[in-house]
């Protein structure tokens, strides 16, 4: 029996494993940067929507609180990782750890969640397109968004209490960039089976949830889009769903193959565990902002009605 609960104050995060020394200024760099654009690129589409009366619809909203969680999610894991390799701080306190990982885990299960929701925008717009301002209004999205937020974070508090109980009284390093569940729990000194079995089984069902219904409402779209008779209107009503395809296909696809590459029993190194976990996590954030303002046909036109309205004034002033 451990009469101690926590006999670590703290946690060493690894980092990237193997990394020399000579790399962690270029290192820290790079993920500043990649921060650096997270933040402006998913603030841009706050604002812009926010200002914009005409964007204010179910799609744009959507897009809002996909914005927000992944402007969250690199708040919460890149400041820490980027202090490591530019002020050689490794170090992160206990609770903050747990906290670092309350979030990450609920901010995962949240986008999967408004990816759901996201597919259900789609799903009604293309068949059932003269009931969609009807059937999927804002009030709507608010409430279906606002319930997609409130479920992870409410079982989250659970699980991170949970994992936080354990005694942990060995080692203390974690090995990941930052504090997450298994990466933490496995460094405690007791059987952490049912830890691991319940953030496991809550994991799946925020990831095959969402992915099921994202599955089966774009096979339905497809044959709806398959039944339109000319070419010009499949093309053009595809193209409504090309956003959202996208930003769908980065988020499940890399997370899928981890999971099956895991079940398989692939060898796959802890360096590239590590490496990739990073990108798959922190690379959409970065992307799916440009995804929005170049592949969404209402932030375009508005970027460019924008630039052309500044050009004329500067040229105007200018002559």
């Amino acid at each position: 029996m451990y009469t101690n609960v926590t006999r670590i104050k703290d946690f060493f995060i690894l980092g990237f494993s193997g990394l020399s020394p000579e790399y962690y200024g270029p290192v820290s760099a790079l993920l500043f940067m990649l921060y650096l654009v997270i933040a402006v690129g998913n603030l841009f589409i706050l604002v812009v929507v926010k200002c914009e009366i005409s964007l204010h619809k179910p799609t744009y909203l959507i897009f809002c609180h996909l914005a927000l969680t992944d402007l969250a999610f690199g708040t919460v894991t890149l400041p820490k990782i980027i202090s490591k390799y530019w002020f050689n701080d490794s170090i992160i306190s206990f609770y903050g750890c747990f906290v670092q990982m309350y979030f990450v885990h609920s901010l995962g299960a949240i986008h999967s969640f408004l990816l759901m929701v996201m597919a259900l925008d789609r799903f009604i717009a293309v068949c059932a397109p003269l009931r969609y301002t009807v059937l999927f209004t804002n009030t709507t999205v608010s409430v279906l968004c606002g319930i997609s937020w409130i479920m992870p974070m409410s079982w989250m508090v659970g699980v991170a209490l949970d994992a936080g109980f354990l005694p942990f009284c060995d080692s203390n390093i974690i090995v990941q960039c930052y504090c997450e569940l298994i990466a933490t729990i496995s460094l405690s000194c007791e059987n952490v089976q049912a830890v691991w079995a319940l953030a496991f089984g809550l994991a799946m069902f925020s990831l095959l949830l969402p992915l099921g219904f994202v599955i089966f409402s774009y096979f339905v779209i497809i044959v709806v889009v398959t039944r339109i008779s000319s070419s010009e209107g499949r093309i053009r009503t595809l193209s409504t769903c090309t956003p959202q395809l996208l930003i769908t296909f980065l988020y499940y696809m890399p997370r899928c193959f981890m999971y099956m590459a895991n079940d398989a029993g692939l060898p796959i190194s802890l360096p590239v565990r590590i490496v990739v976990v990073m990108l798959y996590t922190h690379l959409p954030p970065a992307v799916n902002p440009m995804i929005y303002c170049l592949k969404t046909k209402d932030i375009k036109e508005k970027l460019k009605k924008k630039t052309f309205v500044n050009k004329f004034y500067i040229s105007t002033k200018s002559g």
